[in-house]
């Protein structure tokens, strides 16, 4: 039977916190984590070290909440989606009929690579409503951007305060209608550069091979062999689901390497493409979810005159 707020709700509830204080933070997310232990729920904490430690000292020693680490759960969204995903199968197969997590994005997401947690903010939406979840996902508004306020009232149905009460959000918008926007991107200053390879209708294998050629001794030999396999499935979808001409660009920098892979369709109908792999590994769905979990940031981008997707090996986070 599912307890506290989430009372007689089926599947997914999601909430937000946003507050101005360590002390308004932890006014709701203690007794969260307290009723949940109380109940004989699994409770769960993924935070940054900071955070950690706060709740951690808040608690007792023997308290039953569970500490996951965030840095490690929120590394890319669709590695997190998969992760959750195991983790919440685990728990309801183990009886369980309600699990409470709240957990915090690295502030480091609310820069460039924004544009992709945004969206898993929203595809956790559907992709968690098989199992009994209650979870808060915790921002601070002294160092959270306005326009990334902006998203999570959309992303999440609802706001807990830490005067206890569970509000609707009105700006909330279903996670199909959201994920079909044409989600703003921050362009990489590397771009505005000469590209170190430019191709046309590439093969995979050439767009594999000019990825190794450039990246050899200047990224770690993981991320370029990554970025490779990433490259050759983007190709290879571009060149059966798209339209001609197929334009590969790669730009490399001290410590990250951009590529661009541009055709003249429309890009992948499902919402969730590359956040979840698509039913039955149609349609491309798989490269994108492969690609989502090898790069270090997919950027998806729609014009009218065609669909562009950007991958990142190596640092993401430029700044300006």
């Amino acid at each position: 039977m599912r307890t506290g707020a989430a009372a007689g709700h089926h599947g997914y509830y999601h909430e937000a916190i946003v507050y101005d204080s360590d002390e308004e933070l932890l006014a709701v997310v203690l007794p969260f984590l307290r009723d949940g232990v109380a109940a004989g729920e699994p409770t769960m904490v993924a935070f940054g070290d900071d955070h950690t430690a706060l709740v951690r000292g808040a608690l007792p020693p023997d308290s039953g909440v569970v500490f996951l680490g965030g840095g490690d759960v929120y590394a890319r969204p669709a590695g997190a989606i998969r992760a959750y995903r195991k983790l919440l199968a685990e728990h309801a197969a183990a009886g369980a009929t309600q699990i409470r997590i709240v957990g915090e994005l690295p502030p480091v997401a609310f820069g460039p690579t924004w544009d992709w947690w945004a969206r898993y903010e929203s595809a956790i939406n559907h992709a968690y409503d098989e199992w009994p979840l209650w979870s808060m996902c915790p921002y601070d508004r002294r160092t959270t951007p306005a326009a990334v306020l902006a998203d999570v009232a959309r992303t999440h149905p609802r706001t807990a305060t830490p005067d206890g009460r569970h509000l609707p959000n009105e700006a909330y918008t279903e996670p199909r209608a959201y994920l079909r926007e044409n989600r703003p991107i921050v362009v990489d200053p590397i771009e505005r550069t000469t590209p170190a390879v430019e191709l046309t209708d590439p093969t995979p294998v050439e767009a594999r091979q000019a990825v190794h050629r450039v990246g050899s001794g200047r990224l770690p030999v993981d991320d370029v062999d990554d970025l490779a396999v990433a490259v050759s499935e983007i190709v290879t979808n571009a060149l059966r689901h798209g339209l001609p001409p197929v334009r590969f660009r790669l730009w490399a920098g001290a410590d990250r390497m951009v590529v661009t892979v541009s055709d003249g369709g429309a890009g992948p109908t499902d919402p969730f493409a590359g956040l979840l792999p698509a039913d039955g590994a149609t349609s491309g769905g798989l490269g994108l979810w492969i690609t989502h979990q090898s790069c270090d940031h997919v950027a998806m981008h729609r014009a009218p005159d065609g669909f562009t997707l950007r991958l990142t090996a190596g640092d993401p986070h430029f700044a300006g």
